[in-house]
């Protein structure tokens, strides 16, 4: 199992199948044991870097300083109240952020029970008991530490040397706000756990076609989307498109349709059932009302005209960078410039984009390419639908843009991994280095000036 984790593709001087409809398909070799043994310090030590600091955060971090969390929390003290399975949203309420205890204040989540009830049968009573918080935390960190590991292996399984190991996972644990979000009860993790599964499995489903890298893709999906909606959209795209792809490659076993369906169905089936009782698959709920009108009101929008469309995508694409900043702290000049250097990692990754597709146009792909293309068509598709979804909203409550970079966690691994295709492709050994080494050092570089070292100087 642990040589199947680390298989490489070949090099550029890889052979090509002989059968014209499998030119440049991606092939595998077995992996160098000396670079299993050279590359697992490194997948163990960010492991356990990343790990030992969402552990500081689950013990430290205030529910007040958090990604929505006292919502996460009110939801599963409902649940262990009502001992209800499938709750009804309208009547949910939230706690008080101090006492635990319940208030008249409705409840803004609309996510299916799935991981509110896994915590809520495993965690301890929430309602009134504060000190119980840190147990169902220490369960959250469970999720991100399955889905670092995923995503760290992945890492391991495309590269071809030391330095491209690092430029795959470096960009993942140097993830603004992932160390606080993992140490944190929020349905992202589980999300986050489920689509890093899917990935690595859709990658070796690519690299060798066998009916168990299918399903342990499949397993990431459904955990994916009993999570939430966009992580439905992203895993259940990626997986299509590797699937399709085969399809299209004649590598697909037809068999394989059984466990698709039946994974599908499952996947699906919460956003069924809430489409047949609030008329939507994510409910606009009382709560959800209350707090939109509410930011309405708190950023002055309410009573203003609402804006174009072509307005409020610019304002969202950039709500969407200012959710990226790794401080919860008022921002000041050297927090914005510094994110210049995320965009340039997007735009390697849109590099890497254009030339995985000429690659798959040519027939001279890899395993990797495919992945890069159909993740970044998958990225695209869910963030339109995010986007016309949130101005639905901004036209009913004058609410503002429900841009959170968190929401794409799932795919998280496909902007370093286009990143890497992009270097791949430059011919200049030299550029090609200094390529690599800014996906290696911009990640670590945003951290230090978006945060600690920015606090020095002046708030705007």
């Amino acid at each position: 199992m642990l040589r199947s984790v680390i298989d490489r593709e070949d090099g550029p001087a890889r052979r090509q199948p002989s059968a014209p409809d499998r030119l440049a398909y991606a092939a595998s070799e077995p992996a160098d044991p000396s670079r299993l043994r050279a590359d697992l310090p490194i997948f163990l030590g960010l492991l356990g870097l990343f790990l030992t600091a969402a552990l500081f955060a689950a013990y430290r971090r205030q529910v007040s300083a958090s990604f929505d969390e006292l919502a996460h929390i009110s939801y599963i003290a409902h649940l262990q109240q009502t001992g209800a399975l499938w709750p009804n949203l309208e009547r949910m309420l939230m706690l008080d952020g101090t006492t635990f205890r319940f208030i008249d204040l409705a409840n803004y989540l609309n996510h299916p029970p799935l991981y509110y009830e896994v915590l809520a049968l495993l965690g301890p009573a929430l309602q009134g008991h504060p000190e119980a918080l840190v147990a169902h935390r220490l369960i959250n960190l469970v999720f991100a530490a399955i889905a670092i590991a995923a995503t760290l292996a992945l890492g391991l399984s495309v590269a071809r040397s030391r330095l491209e190991t690092y430029a795959c996972c470096i960009p993942i644990v140097c993830i603004p706000f992932l160390v606080q979000l993992a140490g944190e009860i929020n349905n992202d993790n589980m999300a986050f756990a489920g689509g890093a599964v899917a990935v690595f499995a859709a990658y070796r489903l690519l690299v060798t076609p066998r009916t168990a890298w299918l399903c342990i893709a499949l397993i990431g999906l459904v955990i994916a989307a009993q999570a939430k909606f966009t992580a439905l959209l992203l895993c259940g795209g990626l997986v299509a498109g590797a699937c399709g792809y085969l399809l299209w490659r004649g590598r697909f076993r037809y068999v394989w349709a059984v466990p698709i369906v039946i994974a599908g169905l499952v996947a699906a089936a919460p956003y069924a059932v809430l489409l047949a009782q609030y008329g939507s698959p994510v409910p606009t709920t009382t709560g959800q009302v209350e707090l939109l009108e509410y930011w309405s009101r708190e950023t002055g929008l309410a009573g203003r005209p609402p804006l174009s469309f072509a307005a409020f995508a610019a304002n969202f694409s950039v709500m969407f960078a200012y959710y990226w900043l790794p401080t919860l702290a008022p921002r000041n000049l050297f927090n914005y410039a510094a994110i210049v250097l995320p965009l340039g990692l997007v735009g390697c990754g849109l590099a890497g984009l254009y030339r995985s597709s000429g690659l798959i146009a040519r027939r001279a792909e890899t395993a990797l390419d495919v992945v890069v293309v159909v993740g970044w068509v998958t990225l695209a598709v869910t963030f339109a639908a995010n986007l016309g979804f949130s101005y639905v909203h901004h036209l009913a409550y004058a609410s503002v843009a429900e841009a959170y970079p968190r929401y794409y966690l799932p795919l998280a691994a496909i902007v370093p991994l286009a990143g890497l295709t992009f270097a791949r492709g430059v011919a200049d050994p030299k550029r090609r280095a200094t390529v690599i080494y800014f996906l290696i050092t911009a990640p670590i570089l945003y951290i230090l000036l978006g945060s600690p070292l920015a606090e020095l100087l002046p708030k705007q």
